[in-house]
């Protein structure tokens, strides 16, 4: 018998489950714990076990794994043996301790491939960086079987095995929510999959966030730690254990990039990759993001009690009828050339259009708009 620790950070859903959900806290995603997606197991080696290959040793202990999925891991970095990248030769010995990162597995589902338009920032035989719209959900789910992202990138990679196999979450190893806009890379290969999933799980991957948030916040930047899980009150929303014995660790920092004393524009930077991170994390220390009706944003917060304000505000949210966030960064070590690669987008028109409202509205300070 071995030891097997399984830290898997999307589940299968239930579809028995009937309800509409930002895509990334899905009912009946009962284990989700964020928005990174792949799998982490921890073996320990039986000291009885006699000498055996790695792969098949791996793939006789891990349900639903086939062999040629663990081989691709172990090309990849993705096995380590007593803390060293090992092949799938190499050979298995009593008390090894092994730890395997791979992409989640696939999902099965009929995907019809949908002619939806797609932003493409970046695009090469191995990687494709999408910048999402809002309103966009990244995969199906309950609720969500047609006009995902997955479904568009099936008609745009057609061509492509990993994208031909109705796999409902083809290439993916992060997402984020619905209405939260921004990039996005998604691999074309199971050899870069593996290699952006071991990224991931390394927290060497680089995202940037820009954010609106209630209030004036104190400091000019900070780090924000807190466990979050799933909120023992609303399966909808997503909770900060302050004490640290429940949930999953998440840190996010922050720099302060202009201030409208009632609002506050904020440069995110994840540490983690916790489901509803930067919304949680900010609500949690009393700035939740302007219009986020999940974690009470959704109403005025600061400001006067005039009918004018009530009415300033009430324009700009209709201007950004979500939370107001954006994915603007995203920078990872590419899977063939190894090189680090770093990419950007612009600020979408809704959020651009509430800061021009602000900027009317009181004397900021920081930087010009176009320079965020």
């Amino acid at each position: 018998m071995v030891d097997i620790e399984r830290d898997s950070y999307v589940a299968d859903l239930r579809p028995e489950v009937d309800a509409e959900l930002d895509l990334d806290i899905e009912v009946g995603d009962s284990d989700v714990e964020g928005d990174e997606m792949y799998e982490h197991f921890a073996v320990t080696v039986d000291k009885g076990q006699s000498l055996m290959r790695l792969d098949k040793f791996l793939t006789a202990r891990l349900e639903h794994t086939s062999r040629n999925r663990i081989q691709m891991a172990a090309d990849g970095g993705n096995i380590l043996v007593n803390g060293k990248p090992q092949k799938s030769s190499y050979k298995v010995k009593p008390l090894d301790e092994i730890s395997i990162v791979m992409p989640y597995p696939r999902r099965k589902e009929e995907i019809v491939p949908e002619n939806i338009p797609l932003n493409i920032v970046y695009e090469d035989d191995d990687i494709i960086v999408v910048n999402k719209e809002a309103g966009m959900v990244v995969h199906p789910g309950v609720g969500n079987h047609s006009g995902t992202l997955v479904h568009a990138l099936s008609y745009h990679l057609r061509d492509l095995e990993m994208f031909s196999e109705g796999n409902a979450r083809a290439g993916l190893v992060h997402r984020i929510d619905k209405d939260t806009s921004g990039l996005l890379v998604v691999a074309k290969n199971e050899r870069a999959h593996a290699s952006l999933a071991k990224q991931f799980f390394d927290h060497t991957i680089y995202r940037r966030y820009v954010a609106l948030v209630w209030g004036n916040i104190a400091e000019d930047e900070g780090t924000i730690i807190g466990n979050i899980g799933r909120s023992p009150k609303d399966r909808l929303q997503m909770y900060v254990f302050a004490n640290g014995e429940d949930g999953k660790h998440a840190v996010t920092h922050f720099k302060v990039l202009r201030r409208y004393g009632y609002v506050t524009l904020v440069e995110c930077r994840l540490e983690t990759g916790r489901t509803h991170q930067i919304r949680v994390h900010m609500s949690w220390q009393g700035h939740p993001l302007f219009n986020d009706e999940r974690y009470g944003g959704n109403r005025i917060l600061k400001g006067t009690t005039f009918q004018k304000y009530k009415q300033f505000i009430e324009n700009c949210f209709k201007l950004i009828p979500r939370q107001s966030l954006h994915a603007r960064a995203l920078g990872f070590d590419h899977p063939t050339t190894g090189k680090y690669v770093q990419f950007e987008s612009e600020l979408p028109e809704d959020l651009k259009a509430v800061l021009q409202k602000w900027e009317g509205y009181t004397d900021s300070v920081g930087l010009d708009i176009d320079e965020i």
